[in-house]
């Protein structure tokens, strides 16, 4: 098969009959729902772009597996070039879209899952390396969409999985058959789950021997039975139904999180990667994070350079543009924001090939890089508010914009500079609440601090990485000092 057009993927996913509740009600029809399409559009990008021939060498790579091209998101990176145009692509559709676009955790979980089963088939002689290949293959064939599912419920954060009260609270095995397994259990905050085709779950902690029923990894399609979606609310989201595309401020894309159930969902045999080895468990996390961790160096970066740009046509209509501050709040947030993307292309220019021969970055630089993102979009999201002034988040609706009576007063007291419509600065206005209090602002500032791990998680990993003993031996060589 070649690759998915965008309106191919799109009756691709409709014809999945995915269960999904919103609001306390199924949903009958997720791909139409006002809520929940944009961020299907999001997805959408990803095919179109690679339909596109100035996007080819990003979007698309040739699969060493079966000499065909693929959507790099299903693509196994074969060298340090492919982890730079890993990070290129993401910054492009983060400018295309302003919103997470959601395929990223699953490019991450694809390498991860590749690396770490063929370790684990060298110690114990399991066939999960194979088995995931002809998965990859699959879904590289048929240009798919999957969701990687790393985080449990957790519960109880002091107590390890199999001393939790409610055993359910990681994900676990709960019945081992001749032909496969019976899992049990939730994943959550799943971005992009709802728009998948296929699901990797992964482990979400390192584990011990006590843990075995937990340290499991699978794939399965989202509408395998005893799956289901409860969507996430976000700031602003009821707006969507409300049909004005002003008030959204980016009504065509947009980003969407569940919590995804597994209810004694049926895992066949060759669609197992990982399943009681507990010491691999630990590998797995460490590598997916790793990825993830420097996938925000693009994404975001993306995002960043629209809101960015948003901030300065606020100033251009509010008339502040020539003021000194504005300029060097801009050049502040720039600043900002390329050093997350220096972080992104760092980690990935010092990739290094693993004993499986795909290509990882180098995982010190990358958690520094998602340590970075923990913080510097906040900042760049308060100067752009900063920028954009207090009517950003005051401003009338788009109704009342239209009103016969109220129309002229808006239009009138709300004006900015000569030559600019009163609503082109709202809209732009509310873009930028949309960016940093609004629906994208999960895919963009929080996203920013818990996505991919915790900062303390980054900082544990940055003290594993950071070689402190070989620092202290370079000052004591310099001060010649003999022990």
């Amino acid at each position: 098969m070649s690759l998915m057009t965008g309106e191919e993927y799109i009756e691709s996913i409709r014809k999945r009959k995915m269960q999904v509740y919103l609001f306390g009600k199924k949903v009958e029809d997720p791909v139409d729902d006002p809520i929940l399409r944009p961020s299907l559009n999001s997805v959408r990008m990803t095919y179109d772009l690679a339909q596109m021939p100035e996007y080819e060498d990003l979007m698309t790579a040739v699969s060493p597996y079966t000499g065909r091209r693929v959507n790099r998101f299903t693509h196994i990176h074969q060298s340090a070039g492919d982890l730079v145009k890993k990070v290129k692509m993401q910054r492009l559709l983060g400018q295309k879209t302003a919103a997470c676009f959601q395929r990223c955790v699953g490019m991450d979980a694809f390498n991860a899952v590749f690396s770490t089963t063929y370790e684990t088939d060298r110690k114990y002689a399991t066939h999960y390396h194979e088995n995931f290949k002809q998965f990859m293959i699959y879904c590289q064939d048929n240009d798919l969409t999957v969701d990687g599912a790393m985080t449990d419920p957790k519960g109880d954060r002091s107590k390890a999985p199999h001393e939790q009260a409610d055993p359910d609270l990681f994900l676990r095995v709960v019945e081992r058959r001749p032909d496969g397994i019976v899992v049990r259990g939730a994943k959550a905050h799943q971005t992009g789950a709802l728009n998948s085709h296929e699901i990797i779950i992964m482990p979400t902690i390192s584990m011990g021997p006590d843990d075995k029923d937990y340290a499991v990894s699978f794939a399965v399609p989202m509408d395998t039975p005893g799956i289901f979606m409860i969507i996430g609310r976000q700031s602003c989201d009821t707006r969507k139904r409300e049909g004005s595309e002003l008030d959204v401020g980016n009504a065509e894309f947009g980003g969407v999180e569940a919590l995804t159930i597994f209810d004694d969902v049926f895992v066949p045999n060759e669609r197992i990667f990982l399943n009681g080895e507990t010491e691999f468990a630990g590998m797995m996390v460490e590598r997916f994070a790793g990825y993830h961790r420097q996938s925000y160096g693009g994404c975001k970066v993306g995002v960043g350079d629209v809101l960015i740009g948003a901030a300065a046509v606020a100033a251009d209509y509010n008339g502040a543009a020539r003021a000194s501050h504005i300029k060097d709040k801009l050049i502040e947030m720039t600043h900002l924001n390329e050093t997350l993307y220096c972080c992104g292309i760092a980690c990935s220019a010092e990739g290094h090939p693993t004993d499986s021969g795909n290509y990882i970055i180098d995982l010190l630089l990358a958690n520094v890089c998602k340590q970075n993102v923990t913080r510097f979009p906040y900042e760049i999201a308060r100067l752009a508010e900063d920028i954009a002034g207090g009517l950003m988040v005051t401003a009338p609706s788009e109704a009342d914009l239209r009103d016969e009576k109220l129309g002229a007063y808006v239009e009138k007291y709300l004006k900015g500079v000569s030559g600019v419509s009163t609503e082109n600065r709202l809209r732009i206005l509310r873009l930028i609440e949309n960016l940093t209090l609004g629906t994208a602002a999960v895919g963009y500032r929080t996203e920013s601090l818990h996505g991919a791990g915790s900062p303390q998680a980054q900082r544990i990993m940055i003290a594993r990485q950071g070689n402190l003993q070989h620092k202290k031996e370079l000052a004591k060589t310099i001060a010649h000092i003999k022990e």
